[in-house]
């Protein structure tokens, strides 16, 4: 495995890139379709673009499950896009809808919202790291995601 470069999916074409690990900051580009690997913003985690955001990028990814009739989740939403622009690239961050996406809730065994999620891909697959339930404020949220990864 090639330890200098992060294989990672292209949210818009979901084609895998191969992006040297000293230009993730650099707002790295698609070889395929020319957009940017980086969006600012948490993606739509949907069944079409989960194996290539969760299995087959090495980068973290943190998912929120959540509902739009759930109050605590429409509470997190702004720390989580806050959390996003903040920590984006060494992350990535996912919104998964259970409502639309009730199958992939299914199979990530979503049983309360709101539900984080940290996630470790890599090029065979991915892992769960963590997980909590309920909405947090910022700083215990960046705490949160630092533990889960081994960072504090």
């Amino acid at each position: 495995m090639d330890t200098d470069t992060t294989q990672l999916a292209c949210p818009h074409c979901l084609s895998i890139n191969r992006v040297p690990d000293a230009r993730l900051g650099d707002d790295p580009k698609c070889g395929r379709c020319g957009h940017g690997l980086f969006t600012g913003m948490p993606l739509a985690l949907t069944a079409k673009n989960a194996e290539a955001l969760l299995l087959k990028s090495e980068q973290p990814v943190i998912i929120d499950a959540w509902a739009g009739w759930c109050g605590p989740c429409r509470s997190f939403a702004p720390v989580f896009a806050t959390a996003c622009q903040r920590l984006e690239p060494q992350f990535r961050f996912v919104k998964l809808d259970t409502e639309a996406e009730p199958q992939l809730a299914s199979q990530f065994r979503i049983q309360s919202l709101p539900t984080l999620i940290a996630w470790q891909g890599s090029r065979d697959g991915g892992h769960e790291v963590a997980r909590s339930s309920g909405a947090m404020p910022m700083p215990a949220f960046m705490q949160w995601i630092a533990t889960s990864y081994g960072l504090a």
